[in-house]
């Protein structure tokens, strides 16, 4: 057990709406940043938890794409919300699994007393990087942002119970965006083929790759949980995944999760890349599905391949 609890929650969800039949997707303006998102969710998530910037020792940005390469997402944001105010920060990135990645960490910084509250914020303009070919994906994804505030608990029964990351490096590229960065410079684009700077996923070799390795994964991850808690997915309140995409329901029967034991807000807001787990958590809380007590299991798969789980009493 590591003790931390969340103190606050802000997102922010942009106002143009499309649809694709009975799918809603959500679209960043022209002229709206991913900065102005991020921030926009950060304030609420300060105000939840009855916050000032100065109070809070150390950000993590954990987003699936960067803002810019340098410097890290976090110090961006931090200097739209507080850029007087001095703080630690720094990303991390296992892309649609970010959030988790992030909150584990947190909460071993909190659990080590390195810092007493620690803000993650999450959220992605995935489909500025679209490719209007791939249907697939071009009707999948949804821009949005969420921000969690994190503080050590004083209650010893409430935190990260566990938590496992596992990254199966062979199935690397079944979704990718090579462009941008070393391999593929910005400066090099009237080159290359436009095609790698935009997302580019092979929805089928995906879904087969994860069918491939989950089960092993859940029952690694379950078996560390029974052993370091006595708990099992029967005592499990809420299972919140990432919303990968409309396949959700048969990634969660593979798994042994029946359907209502989890959330699936697929068809309200599609893909929202690192968004999607917290987004759909303070959703979760702010509708009273989950509260004080509970024990809920956040998880969900990036590129990489990565797997993700980690259970937190609430």
């Amino acid at each position: 057990m590591r003790p931390c609890e969340i103190a606050g929650w802000g997102t922010h969800l942009p106002a143009q709406v499309v649809t694709f039949g009975d799918q809603t997707r959500y679209r960043i303006a022209d002229g709206v940043g991913q900065v102005d998102m991020l921030a926009d969710a950060v304030h609420g998530a300060l105000d939840r938890a009855g916050l000032r910037p100065v109070d809070i020792d150390c950000v993590i940005g954990a987003c699936a794409g960067d803002i810019q390469p340098i410097p890290c997402t976090a110090a961006l944001v931090w200097e739209r919300v507080a850029p007087h105010t001095p703080v630690a920060a720094f990303d991390v990135n296992s892309t649609c699994t970010s959030f988790i990645t992030a909150l584990d960490i947190a909460s071993r910084y909190l659990a080590d007393g390195e810092y007493e509250r620690i803000l993650i914020v999450s959220g992605d303009v995935g489909t500025r990087f679209l490719d209007p070919d791939q249907r697939e994906s071009f009707e999948l994804f949804s821009d949005a942002a969420a921000a969690f505030v994190v503080t050590r608990s004083t209650q010893p029964d409430r935190g990260v119970l566990t938590s496992l990351q596992q990254t199966w490096a062979d199935h690397a590229h079944d979704t990718e965006i090579r462009g941008g960065a070393s391999l593929a410079p910005a400066q090099q684009y009237a080159d290359r083929d436009p095609g790698d700077y935009r997302f580019d996923m092979d929805g089928r070799r995906a879904l087969r790759s994860m069918a491939t390795v989950l089960p092993g994964f859940f029952e690694a991850f379950f078996g560390r949980l029974t052993a370091r808690t006595g708990l099992a997915l029967a005592d499990v309140d809420l299972v919140v995944p990432h919303q990968a995409s409309r396949a959700l329901g048969l990634v969660m029967r593979r798994i042994g999760i029946p359907p209502e034991q989890y959330v699936d807000r697929v068809r309200e807001y599609g893909n929202m890349v690192s968004a999607s787990v917290p987004f759909v958590l303070a959703r979760c809380l702010d509708e009273g599905r989950i509260g004080t007590g509970d024990v809920i299991l956040l998880c969900g798969t990036a590129a990489g391949l990565t797997a993700n789980a980690l259970a937190l009493r609430l």
